[in-house]
């Protein structure tokens, strides 16, 4: 059977622009922007900006809040052959300020806001073009004054269509340089996935994915919430607008379902509307799962995809699934179950190493059962970082026909292919009695109905285990660790930790609100055991 040729995101989206012209693409507010007028800003934008001096391969800084806007300036560029550079506010100023120059943008399009921050900060030093967005700026017209006719080639499905930087969670963003194929992949992977049809109104919480959605031909309503702060959306008004506006998809991280499902289960809401919840980021607790899940029509449920920025999606697993076994067995300590890999989508385990590997072979993969480091390869995954030759060495394993990632991911394959996450490479426990995975050993310890989460650190060569309780705990400290303790007696992995400490409130990445900022956990731990 002969497989369709893959076709560029933007040209996609303009394909279903055609049929979709006089449909809502985008609302935000009061204010709709139709497919067709999106679609037409795009074409407009990828001439302008040509005309103006810019050549295709060259890299444009675009700082712009979820708007329609956004829209029509990321399909204008990539129709334009230009690549857009993506950078979480979340990463903070200083970091943005370092990504800016490694990337050494020819343009810079942003906000008001995003231009103060730029003029203060000196970003983007490289940049001849200043252009404002979703509002006005001195010194840098709006982008939809731009003027001009140039002819447009297709792009290269195999040419970098955008740089998108990781979260940080883990040491300093890096850019993953994305290609045109692979946000093609992607998208075909996400429509057969989740049966994703035209026509269907999602609610993305997480700006970039809306993208996909525009292109998948869905409405995307942009909801009042900071962004960079997904944990403090207000519930209430998040129910309201999928309600109101007939919502089929939910994106949301973690962080965000969890405040959904406590207010939903508080006052009894049902979101019968629904066909799907999309969340990724972090793994996501049964607690969140069973409260999200009771929300939903029957047969709907809570898809989980695994994968990193580099690599998306790899694996997916669905709530019911979950709730029905796994979450069982993650109480047990197994880890979190996340699925199997998606079709297309090679998932190894590899035996776990701290330096780069040169290249690939089978000797590599540890024995079944065994835990190792994921590995994955797939048209999804990226070939590199961004000028970070030692890192994109560090993350990729060359085959000979492409390339494999290293996710810094530790994991296990079970007797029914699912691949079971364990905790990050880098946060591995090491104590003198061997390796504890935090995932594996936090999975026990969180199944408590008296705790939200538990975080695994290291102090020197002890285990140290952090708590963050439940809000309606009315237990002692000293109670509940007696309890904890009896828990991880249970499971010789859990009967190491004899250190455990209650922390106020877990520091999290901004970007999803879920990933806990271990390292910061440790140093806050060894200061409290002095």
């Amino acid at each position: 059977m002969s497989v369709a040729p893959l076709e560029p995101v933007a040209e996609t989206f303009l394909r279903v622009s055609s049929r979709l012209a006089a449909k809502p693409a985008v609302v935000r507010g009061g204010r709709a922007a139709r497919f067709g007028d999106i679609a037409e800003a795009a074409q407009r934008f990828s001439e302008g900006i040509r005309a103006a001096g810019l050549q295709p391969g060259e890299r444009v800084a675009l700082l712009v809040p979820p708007s329609e806007d956004l829209y029509a300036l990321t399909f204008g560029l990539y129709l334009a052959g230009l690549v857009p550079v993506f950078i979480d506010p979340g990463i903070g100023f200083l970091n943005m300020g370092r990504c800016l120059c490694e990337t050494e943008p020819a343009a810079f399009v942003g906000s008001p806001k995003a231009h103060l921050a730029r003029l203060w900060g000196r970003w983007a030093p490289t940049a001849r073009l200043f252009l404002s967005a979703d509002g006005k700026f001195p010194g840098a017209p709006h982008w939809r004054s731009l003027r001009g006719k140039v002819r447009i080639e297709p792009v290269d499905c195999e040419s970098s269509a955008a740089v998108l930087f990781t979260s940080g969670s883990t040491g300093a963003p890096k850019g993953a340089v994305y290609t045109h194929a692979m946000f093609a992949s992607q998208l075909e992977s996400l429509r057969g996935l989740f049966d994703i049809q035209e026509g269907e109104v999602s609610v993305p919480t997480f700006p970039l994915f809306g993208l996909f959605d525009a292109a998948l031909g869905q409405t995307c309503i942009i909801p009042e919430m900071d962004f960079t702060r997904p944990g403090s959306a207000d519930p209430a008004r998040l129910v309201a607008l999928l309600q109101g506006r007939g919502a089929h998809q939910l994106f949301g991280s973690p962080a965000l379902l969890d405040g959904l499902g406590r207010f939903g289960r508080r006052h009894g809401i049902a979101l019968p509307g629904l066909r799907r919840v999309l969340s990724a980021g972090a793994p996501v607790s049964a607690k969140i799962l069973e409260s999200v899940q009771a929300m939903l029509a029957p047969g709907v449920q809570v898809h989980t995809p695994y994968g990193a920025t580099e690599a998306l999606p790899a694996a997916v697993m669905g709530s019911l699934e979950i709730l029905a076994e796994t979450a069982g067995l993650s109480a047990q300590g197994r880890g979190v179950c996340v699925g199997r890999p998606v079709d297309g989508t090679e998932v190894a385990l590899i035996a776990i190493t701290d330096g780069p590997v040169a290249s690939w072979n089978e000797s590599l993969k540890v024995r079944g059962g065994e835990v190792g480091e994921i590995a994955v390869k797939g048209p999804m995954v990226s070939r590199e970082y961004f000028h970070r030759p030692q890192e994109t060495a560090l993350a990729k394993i060359p085959d000979g026909t492409g390339f494999w990632h290293r996710m810094g991911d530790l994991g296990r394959i079970d007797e029914k292919g699912r691949l079971w996450f364990l905790g990050r490479k880098s946060h591995r426990v090491r104590t003198k009695d061997g390796e504890l995975y935090t995932t594996q050993v936090e999975g026990v310890f969180n199944a408590h109905p008296d705790i939200k989460r538990t975080a695994l650190v290291s102090v020197g060569r002890r285990a140290v285990l952090c708590v963050e309780k439940e809000r309606s705990c009315g237990k002692t400290d000293e109670d509940l660790t007696r309890e904890l303790l009896g828990l991880g007696e249970k499971y010789p992995h859990t009967r190491p930790i004899a250190t455990i400490l209650f922390h106020p409130n877990f520091p999290v990445d901004i970007r999803h609100n879920a990933k806990i900022f271990r390292e910061k956990l440790s140093v806050w731990a060894a200061g409290r055991l002095k």
